[in-house]
């Protein structure tokens, strides 16, 4: 079960790759100052998943509106990242979480991704997560069917 509303949101840093190197992204360092949505994706490049991050990236000037950061988070490395953010236009923090401390801490780790088809342990399952600017989850959601997007109308909701 993912983290749930109303429990203090973890305090991790995460690496990200940008063109200037290696840099850390707290996952929290929105707090005081706005809102977090925080997306956790299995894989990049695969297909629900960069559909999924090619349509925060076309209303971005929505959760900008809301005051709301956005951070997506998975399990590839950084310089995997870079690739598929600069192969989609993707205009937002990508963080690399390869030794799966998010993942657990918000208890939306899969160990058993697409049984019978590849079946790999540690990936992160379709999840998001608003974070107030108290650090508190002021909204969750989780999928354990990795092809059904988040519903982001009620993610827009969680952040008005």
């Amino acid at each position: 079960m993912a983290l749930p509303v109303g429990a203090k949101a973890p305090a991790i840093t995460l690496k990200t790759k940008t063109a200037t190197g290696l840099a850390d992204v707290a996952l929290l360092r929105n707090a005081g100052k706005g809102k977090t949505v925080l997306l956790f994706v299995p894989f990049a490049f695969t297909g629900v998943c960069t559909e999924e991050l090619c349509s925060i990236k076309d209303s971005l000037n929505i959760y900008g509106s809301l005051n709301a950061d956005v951070i997506a988070v998975s399990v590839d490395s950084p310089f995997t990242q870079e690739i598929w953010a600069e192969k989609n236009g993707l205009n937002f923090t990508l963080a690399s979480d390869f030794n799966k401390e998010a993942i657990t801490a918000y208890d939306v780790r899969e160990d058993n991704f697409l049984p019978g088809v590849l079946g790999y342990a540690g990936v992160a399952k379709r999840s998001v997560f608003v974070i107030g600017t108290d650090g508190v989850v002021n909204y969750a959601w989780s999928s354990d069917v990795p092809s059904v997007m988040p519903p982001f109308d009620e993610v827009k909701r969680a952040l008005a």
